[in-house]
């Protein structure tokens, strides 16, 4: 297949692609005080993905990760990179691809500059370096965007949050127009559609798009609701839904609203924590499910991801030990999409 250069395209996230990166947990990162138990996460994600694609790893020390997996993953499907890393969401820090094969190398500065980031922000010219990926570097350093702030439909519109993207230390002094325009000629979009309300309790990133509001084929929308009148969330996620259902398509209908449950508050240390459904990742012939040990709302959640995505298979990830540094599946993965060559 071939497309010309004004059909490029950010793809959506269920498009076929060539592999998913991780970026591997170790002792130097937050994770020290429970590295077993993550470093089980990641392999039960590992395995998942290389059963299906292509799994790249990321890591400061490969060989050590590989003695790890061997007869758990499917290495045949596994490549691996070693460089400095300083944590573990390649969400945020990993490349952008648009679908002729562009690398979009976005700048990554702990969200915010909240936490150290620079070996991460290094990662994806690693990468190019060494020619780990398919597709063109392209230096996108003068602009801060995480993968995580923005989901795309794959025909030209992206959705993301003015909580994030208007969030201190991003890109100011620029206005919201003029992010917008940024966001539409870097990421060959024809419109952007902003969320205005939803932020979940022990949330370090100012609100991403993918922990609140996530598209599906078929124009749909899968969203965070909560029932409780008491739970600090109620107010901005009921107002959240009633922009939700404001919206319209680029052909102007509304979009069809899958609502998932709110998960029952998990703390640590007294800290809630940002348990939820929306973080799940699509992959070749399945989606990964974040669960959190709580029956009814893991199986109520999967049920309405299998009813956006009927044709793959659902995998629960229990997620307990990724949210304790803040985060689920979709934050510590990013997926790179089957190229399609643009015509000259």
């Amino acid at each position: 297949m071939t497309m010309t250069t004004d059909t490029v395209r950010m793809p959506a996230e269920w498009a076929p692609q060539w592999g998913v990166q991780l970026t591997w947990p170790h002792a130097d990162t937050d994770w020290a005080p429970y590295l077993a138990d993550i470093t089980g996460t990641y392999i039960e994600m590992a395995r998942a993905i290389a059963a299906r694609e292509r799994l790249i790893i990321v890591a400061p020390d490969a060989e050590r990760v590989r003695l790890m997996i061997e007869g758990e993953v499917e290495m045949d499907n596994v490549v691996f990179h070693e460089c400095p890393t300083d944590d573990t969401w390649a969400r945020d820090h990993a490349f952008l691809t648009l679908s002729d094969g562009t690398l979009l190398d976005f700048r990554f500065n702990g969200w915010g500059m909240k936490f150290a980031a620079e070996r991460d922000n290094a990662i994806n010219r690693s990468l190019a370096e060494h020619h780990r990926l398919p597709g063109t570097y392209s230096d996108q350093n003068d602009f801060v965007l995480e993968g995580g702030s923005i989901e795309s439909d794959g025909r030209g519109t992206i959705f993301t949050t003015t909580g994030c993207l208007l969030a201190p230390n991003r890109n100011q002094p620029l206005t919201k127009q003029q992010i917008e325009e940024e966001l539409k000629r870097r990421l060959r979009a024809n419109r952007v559609v902003w969320i205005d309300h939803g932020h979940l309790a022990g949330d370090d990133t100012d609100g991403h798009i993918d922990t609140l509001v996530r598209i599906a084929p078929h124009d749909t929308l899968l969203y965070i609701g909560c029932d409780d009148p008491d739970d600090e969330h109620y107010d901005d996620l009921k107002a959240m839904e009633q922009q939700l259902e404001s919206l319209r398509t680029a052909e102007g209908k509304p979009y069809r609203l899958l609502r998932l449950p709110m998960a029952d508050a998990i703390s640590d240390d007294g800290e809630r924590l940002p348990a939820t459904y929306a973080n799940f990742l699509v992959i070749n012939g399945a989606v990964l499910v974040p669960t959190y040990g709580q029956s009814d709302n893991d199986s109520k959640a999967m049920g309405i991801i299998a009813n956006a995505f009927p044709d793959r298979e659902m995998i629960g990830i229990d997620s307990r030990t990724i949210i304790r540094q803040h985060g689920s599946i979709h934050c510590c993965t990013m997926q790179y999409p089957l190229l399609i060559k643009s015509e000259e």
